[in-house]
């Protein structure tokens, strides 16, 4: 997964999805944002299974992730047993408030 600045004009490339992108310099941003499946209130996240997030953000140790999920997500911390992949969130924002 990267990400590519983007100067506003019309999308032109597509990606290895054939998904539409920039077609700009590769960056590093400082904070992402996060889709969850489902979340723990000490900021574990469960995705949607494919590791993207789970190995930039090992790549990226310095990057702020947040999360953005529905409260209904939300898993009891003592169900949930980290694997050594995944990674924890700096906060997660749902409707009802950030966690």
């Amino acid at each position: 997964m990267e990400f590519r600045h983007w100067d506003r004009q019309p999308l032109t490339s597509r990606d290895e999805c054939r998904i539409l992108t920039s077609d700009g310099p590769v960056v590093v941003p400082d904070v992402v944002l996060a889709p969850c499946v489902g979340y723990t209130a000490s900021g574990w996240r469960l995705g949607y299974g494919g590791g993207y997030f789970d190995r930039w953000m090992t790549e990226h140790p310095h990057a702020t992730v947040v999360g953005v999920a529905w409260s209904v997500g939300e898993i009891d911390d003592a169900l949930w047993h980290p694997q050594p992949h995944d990674r924890a969130l700096a906060c997660v924002v749902t409707e009802r408030g950030v966690v």
